[in-house]
């Protein structure tokens, strides 16, 4: 066998080539602080920032004309609302498990006790969200700004009542569904070359995190760190697989077989819309239908968000009132449950959850300048976050899938974690099954 063809033949699994990329982020990191290798920063730097420029440059019009083909796809499905109305029930219901477990957490560890932080070292952010804002800015002023600020709550609302339209006209919108999804093809196949530029991405993003911050930072955050990454890994590891076995009677080692793809792009880019087309895929290759997953991974990929809208911004809060010394009550606490609720639109898929936290916080009636001393760390624990929300978002199509009797068994034993190959087109198929 020739050297070219053994190199052919041998290929390099996507998993290996992100992990490949973390170790040598951190190495490039760690030196480039370590020695002050002012370039190397810079150039780390440079490569995580474009990497993520090209994910969020395809944001804006991904989101449109997935929300717009998903709701439109319903159409092919039977028991459409039934399947919404669970699918939406599932976000509520898992949403407060894991602000549950971020509450419980927070107040056994007290993650503000002994980190030598004061008041003043915060500081109130430019953007600050409240119900007011929220409920406001659902609604744009007009069709152009939200696609140029990139305000992914009102390009959702458009989207999906030029969806809910384009079913009610029927036949007459057929023309613009095509269009639709040609476009949405179009906009997933570019996304999916930058997808695979994922292990450089890795790189220059943890790079960057090392060379900036440092260990430094992190121990002065420990508890608060280690408390995300515990929620997260707890309703990673313990409640999704307790739910898989009992909810959808399925192997919770074969979902996160699965599912693993997507989960790991989530922890590099810290993009849910951006790992969107991933995160479908393997979705459907775990036996949901495609044309319900159509719907129920991008409207998840949205609003459906465990890591940052419920672990992080009930851990978050503790902190902030330990810092201000601020006596939170069991009303506070319900009032952080509900905000994770009903807010977690406000996180829109995007990286960072400042818009949820500055939410939870005004709600709470805490001072906004706490914001101000999680935004350092925050790049750290948004990997960890991410990655929840995402497994979160292929894990609730499964169990809907499965209490339906839609889910294909056969195809949920045979899921694989690699290797990954480009999305199928999207096609028209028959009509789902009705459930048994």
């Amino acid at each position: 066998m020739s050297v070219s063809s053994l190199t052919k033949s041998v290929k390099v699994p996507f998993w290996a080539q992100i992990i490949a990329g973390l170790v040598a982020g951190v190495l490039l990191g760690w030196l480039a602080r370590g020695q002050d290798v002012s370039w190397l920063v810079t150039t780390l730097d440079k490569i995580g920032s474009i990497f993520i420029g090209l994910l969020k440059l395809a944001v804006a019009p991904l989101v449109f004309f997935a929300i717009l083909v998903s709701i439109t796809n319903l159409r092919k499905v039977n028991n459409a609302a039934r399947l919404a109305s669970r699918t939406l029930l599932w976000f509520m219901i898992t949403s407060l498990i894991a602000v549950a477990i971020g509450l419980v957490i927070g107040l056994v560890t007290n993650p503000g006790a002994g980190t030598g932080l004061t008041p003043k070292d915060g500081a109130k952010p430019d953007h600050t969200g409240s119900w007011l804002d929220f409920l406001t800015g659902i609604v744009p002023t007009d069709v152009i700004t939200p696609f140029t600020e990139l305000n992914v709550l009102q390009i959702v609302f458009m989207a999906a009542v030029a969806g809910v339209a384009a079913l009610q006209l029927g036949d007459k919108a057929k023309p613009i569904l095509t269009l639709s999804e040609s476009v949405l093809e179009l906009l997933q196949k570019a996304l999916w070359w930058v997808i695979r530029l994922a292990p450089l991405g890795t790189v220059g993003l943890i790079g960057t995190a090392i060379a900036t911050y440092g260990w430094d930072l992190i121990g002065k955050y420990a508890t608060f760190t280690a408390d995300i990454y515990v929620g997260c890994a707890i309703v990673l590891f313990v409640v999704y697989p307790t739910l898989l076995a009992t909810v959808a009677k399925a192997n919770p080692l074969q979902f996160f077989k699965g599912a693993w793809p997507a989960i790991q792009l989530a922890f590099v880019s810290r993009s849910s819309v951006g790992t969107m087309p991933l995160t479908q895929k393997v979705t459907e290759r775990l036996g949901v239908p495609k044309e319900y997953a159509s719907f129920a991974v991008p409207f998840g990929a949205t609003t459906k968000m465990d890591g940052c809208a419920a672990i992080y911004p009930a851990i978050a809060a503790i902190f902030v009132a330990q810092i201000f010394d601020i006596q939170l009550n069991v009303g506070d606490y319900l009032l952080i449950a509900f905000v994770s609720v009903v807010g977690s639109a406000a996180t829109a898929g995007l990286t960072g959850a400042t818009v949820m936290l500055t939410l939870t916080l005004s709600t709470l009636g805490l001072p906004m300048e706490g914001v101000g001393l999680l935004l350092a760390i925050d790049p750290i624990l948004d990997m960890m976050r991410t990655a929840t929300n995402v497994a979160g978002q292929a894990l609730i199509p499964v169990l809907v899938s499965a209490r339906e009797g839609l889910l294909d068994r056969v195809a949920y034993d045979r899921a694989h974690s690699s290797p990954i190959d480009e999305p199928e087109p999207v096609r028209d198929e028959e009509p789902v099954p009705a459930a048994a």
